[in-house]
C-alpha cells in the first residue's frame, strides 16, 4: 500500500500582485494535481482573476471545513476577505494586506487541526501586510506567533538542492556584527540540518560563510571568525554534524554551485540572497524554517510591474510546491508515527 498523498493548502498571496496568476499556472502544470491533494483557500473572484490573467482554466470545486479530506484532488474552501472593487492591480492596499493575512490565518488554523499537511502561499507585499496590521518583523515571525511557536525559526532560501540559512536577517548592517554570537551560529547550523533532513537529506554537508573579508585573514580584518564562528563549527562537529568553514563569502557559493555543499549558513541577509538570486532568480524558494508546519513560497515578490500582464513565471512557484510536497509527506508520516 502506497503512502497517502499529502494535503497542501494554497493561498493566493496579495491579490494585487502576480500570486493569483502564478497559482493558476501552477495548477495547470503537469503532475501537480497528482502529486498532492490540493485545497485552495480564498475568494472566488480572486482565483478567477488569476485564471483570467494566466489565460488558463481553473475549476473551483467547493468544500466545507468539515468536509476537508473527504474528497480527492482539487478542492476550494470559500472565503470572503476582499470585494472585487477593492482589488487594485499593481497597488499596495490595506485591503490586499488584510486578504493575505486572513487567508494565511485560515491555512494555519487548518494545519494546526491536522486537516492539511503544509501551506503554500503566493507572494505577499510587506507594505500591504503592515498597513493591514502586521505587527511583526515579517510574515515568518507573524506565523510563529500565530501558532504559538516560541522555538528557534528563521527564513530559509532554497535553490534546487541548495539551502541557505541566516544568522541575522531583516536588520541594518551596522547591527549585524553584535548579533552574531556562537549560540546564534549554532542555531542557524542546526536549522539548516533539520530542514534538509525534513526534505529527505539524511547527512547534509553544511558550509559556514565568514563575516569578514578573506575570513578575517587570521584576525587582521576582524576576530569574529576566530572568536565566534570557529567555536560554533567545532561544537557542531562535536555533535557529529557535517559542517565546514568558516569559508570566505566570496568563494563559498562557488562550492555550492559545484554541488560540494548542501547548505550555506550566511551571516546577514544579502550575503546569501545576492548569490542565490544570481544563481537562479526564477527558481528560488523561501521556506519557513523551524516551524512545526511546512510552509513555502516563491522567493520573489509580488512583481507589481508585471501584474495582470500574463508575464508571471511559474518556475519558482513550481519549485516551492515540489519542495513543500516532499516536506509535507515527511511531516504527515512523522505525525502518523507519533
Amino acid at each position: 500500500m502506497t503512502d497517502p498523498k499529502p494535503r497542501i493548502a494554497i493561498i493566493p498571496g496579495d491579490p494585487s500582485g502576480i500570486g493569483p496568476e502564478l497559482i493558476a499556472r501552477l495548477l495547470n502544470e503537469d503532475g501537480v494535481r497528482t502529486a498532492a491533494e490540493i485545497l485552495l483557500i480564498g475568494d472566488a473572484h480572486v482565483w478567477q482573476q488569476g485564471a483570467e490573467q494566466a489565460g488558463l482554466p481553473l475549476d473551483l470545486i467547493e468544500t466545507g471545513e468539515t468536509e476537508i479530506g473527504s474528497q480527492e484532488g482539487l478542492a476550494w474552501l470559500p472565503m470572503q476577505t476582499i470585494t472585487p472593487d477593492d482589488v487594485r492591480i499593481a497597488e499596495v492596499t490595506q485591503a490586499g494586506g488584510r486578504c493575505s493575512l486572513r487567508c494565511l490565518d485560515k491555512a494555519l488554523d487548518l494545519a494546526l487541526a491536522n486537516k492539511v499537511d503544509g501551506v503554500l502561499f503566493g507572494p505577499f507585499n510587506k507594505a500591504a501586510l503592515t498597513s493591514a496590521g502586521l505587527d511583526a518583523e515579517d510574515e515568518h515571525r507573524y506565523m510563529a506567533r500565530y501558532i504559538g511557536f516560541d522555538g528557534y525559526h528563521s527564513e530559509i532560501n532554497v535553490l534546487g538542492d541548495l539551502m541557505t540559512t541566516r544568522v541575522t536577517s531583516h536588520i541594518g548592517l551596522r547591527d549585524v556584527a553584535e548579533r552574531i554570537t556562537t549560540e546564534a551560529v549554532e542555531k542557524a547550523i542546526g536549522l539548516a540540518e533539520d530542514t534538509l533532513k525534513r526534505a529527505g537529506n539524511t547527512r547534509p554537508h553544511i558550509a559556514v560563510a565568514a563575516l569578514n573579508p578573506h575570513a578575517g585573514d587570521n584576525g587582521k580584518f576582524g576576530r569574529e571568525e576566530i572568536d565566534v564562528l570557529q567555536p560554533a563549527i567545532d561544537a557542531a562537529r562535536a555533535r557529529q554534524k557535517n559542517v565546514t568553514g568558516p569559508w570566505p563569502s566570496d568563494t563559498v557559493f562557488l562550492k555550492a554551485q559545484r554541488g560540494e555543499v548542501d547548505a550555506v549558513v550566511t551571516m546577514y541577509h544579502d550575503q546569501g540572497q545576492i548569490a542565490i538570486k544570481l544563481m537562479g532568480f526564477d527558481r528560488g524558494v523561501t521556506v519557513a524554517g523551524g516551524l512545526p508546519i511546512p510552509v513555502a513560497t516563491p522567493a520573489h515578490g509580488t512583481a507589481f510591474d508585471i501584474a495582470g500582464q500574463r508575464q508571471a513565471n511559474v518556475g519558482a512557484t513550481l519549485q516551492a510546491f515540489n519542495l513543500l510536497t516532499r516536506m509535507a509527506r515527511n511531516h504527515r508520516a512523522a505525525r502518523a508515527a507519533a
